[in-house]
């Protein structure tokens, strides 16, 4: 019996072993087990978008003047404060009247005496004409009486001109302001002497409009003159602070007339509105000089680019959720967007996010970039203030960013 039980045993074991050498044979022929990447997509969109030149400017008053003395004199009285808003004509300094006050009072004493004069000349004048046909005066005596009258003339005209002059410098003494404008810091105060035409007194700057300062490179100037003929130019000027979209429109208003040697630059001017002085002389500023618009230009999330030996490229998912792998032709960044001029139709998804797992003709699970979570990464942010080291932000609308990623250009962009 115990000889039986034994053999039943051995038999049991011999079928279980070869059961589970079946199952170990089974399992390397199917190989390891398959799994489709979680990548998330986008689609490719047509949208006119802006062919533009991005550059660094500086902004500038509209009209800056330094304020100098006509006359010297006591400086007396001072009638703003620093910084102020100042009107055309607001009057500023004061200095000493009473000494040209008394030049002016002897100026009209001096054309009073030569009135006299001339009035007394003139009589005696009348009076030797009146009997020179009796021959009781000479015909010399008579010249020499008008030449007294055209004498005392010409004194009557220059005590005139004297007294305008002491009048013009009575007013002088009255400094008002040039221009509307902000009055920067005095540079004098009361009871300085200041002298004529050397001494500044203050700097005023209007702001309202303001210029921006630019420069594009002797390259871009033909494009530069061809749409500037066309009046299709416009300018979008920002602090470097700003958010993109709150660019303001300025006009071109200056393209100077030569190239210049040291830099191969050409400097042009644009004057932008400045009411609520959100501009200040001497920011730097970045400008977009938008050339021309381009028509129904691809665009893709510029996360979907990607960098190889090749150049650039992008996976496109085909029906049935493959990728393909794309080499692409880069336009300029339009926001979170970038142009694509070539590989890329309208329509197509392309990849986002996920790049790293996956190969040409991968099988994909497909999630769309639209609804990805927010710690995915590499999910689109709609926050155009998250992203810190690119300022763009995505848009539609044919303003450019003021931002570009095209790394073929050395600090401009075109597409």
């Amino acid at each position: 019996m115990k000889s039986t039980k034994a053999v039943g045993t051995i038999a049991a074991l011999v079928v279980l072993l070869a059961l589970a050498g079946c199952g170990k044979k089974s399992t390397q022929a199917a190989g390891p087990p398959q799994f489709a990447p979680l990548v998330t997509v986008a689609r490719a969109t047509a949208h006119d978008v802006p062919v533009y030149l991005e550059e660094i400017g500086r902004s500038g008053a509209f009209e800056s003047v330094t304020v100098t003395p006509q006359i010297s004199g006591r400086i007396i009285q001072r009638d703003f404060e620093d910084g102020a808003e100042l009107k055309k004509d607001q009057l500023l300094f004061t200095i000493d009247p009473r000494p040209y006050q008394a030049q002016l009072d002897s100026a009209q004493a001096q054309l009073a005496e030569s009135k006299a004069a001339l009035d007394l000349a003139n009589t005696q004048l009348k009076m030797y004409a009146s009997i020179a046909n009796t021959r009781a005066v000479s015909q010399i005596d008579l010249e020499t009486k008008k030449n007294t009258v055209a004498v005392d003339e010409a004194q009557v005209q220059a005590a005139e001109a004297a007294v305008e002059n002491a009048k013009l410098n009575m007013e002088y003494c009255y400094i008002r302001s040039p221009i509307d404008g902000r009055a920067g810091a005095r540079l004098v105060d009361v009871g300085n002497v200041v002298q004529t035409n050397t001494t500044g007194l203050l700097l005023i700057q209007r702001i309202d409009p303001i210029y921006a300062d630019f420069t594009v490179t002797e390259g871009d100037l033909p494009e530069v003159q061809r749409e500037l003929a066309r009046g299709s130019l416009k300018t979008l000027v920002r602090i470097p602070s700003d958010d993109p979209k709150r660019a303001r429109e300025g006009k071109l208003t200056f393209l100077d007339n030569a190239v210049q040697n040291a830099t191969g630059t050409v400097n042009l001017r644009a004057t932008i509105p400045n009411a609520d002085h959100h501009f200040w002389p001497g920011q730097f500023v970045n400008v977009t000089l938008v050339l021309a618009t381009s028509k129904g230009a691809v665009l893709v999330p510029s996360q979907a680019a990607q960098i190889s030996q090749q150049g650039p490229y992008v996976y496109v998912v085909k029906p049935g959720d493959t990728v393909e792998l794309r080499v692409i032709t880069q336009g300029q960044r339009q926001g979170d967007d970038v142009v694509v001029t070539k590989g890329v139709a309208d329509g197509e998804r392309v990849v986002v996010t996920g790049q790293l797992t996956l190969m040409p003709g991968a099988k994909v699970h497909v999630q769309d970039a639209a609804v990805a979570p927010a710690g995915t990464p590499g999910a689109t942010s709609t926050d155009p203030t998250t992203k810190a080291s690119d300022p763009t932000t995505k848009t539609s609308d044919p303003a450019p960013p003021t931002k570009s990623s095209d790394s073929s250009s050395s600090g401009k962009s075109k597409s």
